[in-house]
């Protein structure tokens, strides 16, 4: 089960530390299983909130998500990402944009960074709106519960989240506005820090959206094809398919991989503490995102989430953490170590809490199903 899982994963970790070596020898080596240590490390509560929702998927769209999601995941975000923003941000073509990434490594690092409070705020909302729709939804199962019951109930409040997501960007903005008055040419990023993280905002709002109604589609047609098969069995007839999966399905695969790119935000900028150099960036990145998309489809298959229920949880609250983070760093420096660390420490506590419900539970059963026999024996003399 694992290799099936991780066999893809560790083939390419093989031909990625090889050509490191081919390309830089041994200290190009150890950069590129530095990257790939961190990008798992950061991106381990992508891997479980990913699981999430793909469980809700056929078999079929998993192999999407490994194959072409996974082209997505490494060449999209740890590859042209990258160079796009350099692009972008210093208004020049694509061409010239990797020619610079190759000839002049310390001015392409440079412009990613003066990039870097637009991309905080684009992923720094759209993950944080993931976070507070989670929170403040009301669960049967608790994490907790002294934080989330009260949320829950804050959150029959229509629109909430979103009026407390422009809050938050508006605080932001005013807060880089009033560094950018003390820096000369900093004025415009201000404003571009607000534009971005509404389109954070819309971004979530149009691909959720999409993929929540779709996925309530499936869930009604569902209903209708059971009840459906019911009336076939007793009459004998061949059942009916589902005609909306294909949609509901290719929506949440869009909601994943908008997902994906948020969370990697963090890990591309962080990378540049480690090399500016793209080749070795996109080797590294390009291995933990493999680790993270296997990781998702074996907690999917293991039933992970079902058997340790807080995982998702963890998982959300880490995701909080994450967007803040990145919404703090348009305007201070924090190091990648509290980035990947506060997301690790969350999942460990809500998995250790899920294995101490479980055997909490189990010993509940386990005196439930004796009491019987302990009457027995009481009332044979034993």
């Amino acid at each position: 089960m694992v290799l099936k899982t991780f066999g893809w994963s560790f083939a390419v970790t093989a031909l990625g530390l090889v050509a490191a070596v081919f390309i830089g020898g041994w200290t190009a080596f150890g950069i590129v299983a530095i990257l790939s240590v961190l990008e798992i490390s950061l991106s381990f509560d992508n891997a479980v909130v990913n699981a999430g929702i793909l469980k809700k998927m056929s078999a079929f769209w998993q192999k999407i998500f490994l194959t072409i999601g996974i082209l997505i995941a490494v060449f999209g975000m740890r590859l042209v990402f990258p160079v796009v923003i350099v692009a972008v941000s210093a208004s020049m073509g694509p061409i010239e944009a990797v020619d610079l990434a190759l000839t002049d490594k310390d001015r392409y690092e440079q412009l990613v960074t003066d990039a870097h409070p637009a991309i905080a705020a684009f992923g720094g909302m759209f993950l944080l709106m993931i976070f507070l729709d989670f929170i403040f939804e009301d669960r049967d199962i608790k994490w907790l519960g002294w934080i989330e019951r009260p949320l829950a109930k804050l959150g029959k409040v229509d629109m909430l989240s979103v009026c407390i997501a422009l809050i938050v960007l508006l605080i932001s903005a005013m807060t880089f506005a009033t560094h950018a008055h003390l820096h000369a040419g900093s004025a415009d990023k201000a404003e571009t820090v607000l534009l971005s993280g509404v389109g954070g905002l819309i971004t979530y709002m149009i691909v959720g959206g999409l993929s929540g109604y779709f996925e309530d589609k499936l869930e009604e047609e569902e209903e209708r094809e059971h009840e459906a098969e019911e009336a076939a069995v007793r009459e004998g007839k061949p059942r009916s398919a589902v005609v909306l999966a294909g949609k509901a399905a290719f929506f949440m695969f869009l909601y994943l991989e908008v997902l994906d790119a948020s969370f990697s935000f963090d890990g591309v900028i962080g990378a540049f503490a480690i090399t500016n150099d793209i080749v070795l960036m996109a080797l590294g990145l390009g291995i933990g995102a493999m680790y993270v998309r296997s990781l998702t489809v074996y907690l999917v298959r293991q039933g992970t989430l079902d058997d340790y229920v807080y995982l998702e949880h963890g998982a959300h609250y880490a995701i909080g953490a994450l967007a803040v983070i990145l919404l703090v760093t348009i305007q201070y420096e924090i190091h990648e170590l509290i980035t990947g660390s506060i997301g690790v420490i969350l999942i460990a506590w809500s998995f250790w809490s899920s294995v101490r419900r479980n055997r909490a539970l189990a010993a509940a059963e386990g005196k439930a199903a004796g009491s019987p026999d302990e009457k027995t024996e009481v009332s044979s003399g034993v």
